[in-house]
């Protein structure tokens, strides 16, 4: 199936110690542009985010965000620091002595000294944190591929009753090349009769000028190719994802023919066919811009 570029997903996990969200959207783009927006302690799980989220997409602009929230205070700890205390302990009895005071001091009154103890925030287990991470970022990528599936699908579906409608307007070109011709030949044989009145026309003279007239509006060879990629980018659209470069080429070919159509009508019907062509053809090439 094929998919838009436009798409949204969102998972969670939700535990006793932690709250995961991750959040994913995506607007089109030439190629895969990812953005992300997450707390410092995830940053250094960017890169294996980034592959992670290649496995889902191929192209588009896509804005990532995760939020993360700790229910839990294991990952605080107190942190006695021996060193610093000696050194209290020591200053302290230098003072006594040099002062003669008395330097009875206990343990309580020295744990209240800066620095003796600190709450330290434990680093939490990154093989831990990470499959916990993936998990909530496959949930939110699968839905977000869903997404993208279900609007693409839409897409195919209004391309294809495009291109029904243009290869029928092809048709209406092809059947009314041989009406002009008829017409410019009763046209071309009034005005020679009016000119020469009563003196024979020349048969081979009028059907020499008639050829001529013929290969200079002939639009068979554009209206041959013309069909031919509109029946490529219907077995096109039949194919797996990763077809939009594909079907964007095949547009610019169609609206190169339909242009060379355009310039070789001669005719006011044809025109206004042409014209619609391009704009159906404008209408598809729109459309593929928004498929991956």
């Amino acid at each position: 199936m094929i998919k838009s570029m436009t798409g949204f997903g969102r998972a969670e996990l939700v535990d006793e110690e932690k709250k995961i969200t991750v959040e994913m959207k995506s607007v089109n783009h030439r190629y895969l542009d990812i953005n992300m927006r997450m707390p410092k302690k995830l940053s250094f799980f960017e890169a294996a985010i980034r592959n992670l989220l290649k496995e889902y997409i191929q192209r588009g602009k896509v804005d990532l965000f995760i939020t993360y929230e700790d229910y839990t205070q294991s990952r605080v700890s107190v942190k006695y620091n021996r060193e610093i205390a000696q050194q209290y302990l020591t200053y302290i009895r230098e003072m006594g002595s040099e002062f003669g005071l008395e330097t009875e001091i206990t343990a309580a009154a020295l744990s209240k000294y800066p620095e003796v103890f600190t709450m330290e925030e434990q680093t939490p287990d990154e093989k831990e944190l990470w499959t916990a991470l993936e998990q909530v970022i496959r949930g939110a990528a699968g839905q977000f591929v869903e997404s993208r599936t279900q609007e693409g699908a839409h897409l195919r579906q209004d391309i294809l009753e495009k291109l029904e409608a243009m290869d029928k307007k092809v048709d209406l070109v092809e059947a009314r090349s041989p009406e002009i011709l008829r017409e410019y030949r009763e046209k071309l044989e009034g005005k020679v009769k009016e000119l020469l009145a009563d003196t024979q026309i020349e048969e081979s003279r009028i059907a020499a000028e008639v050829i001529l007239f013929a290969d200079k509006i002939c639009t068979d060879e554009e209206t041959v190719r013309l069909k031919s990629h509109i029946h490529r980018m219907e077995e096109v659209l039949h194919e797996n994802e990763g077809i939009g470069r594909k079907l964007d080429f095949i547009a610019q070919e169609m609206n190169r023919e339909a242009n060379t159509i355009l310039s070789k009508a001669n005719d006011l019907e044809t025109s206004n066919l042409a014209i619609d062509l391009k704009t159906e053809i404008e209408k598809v090439r729109e459309q593929i811009q928004n498929i991956e």
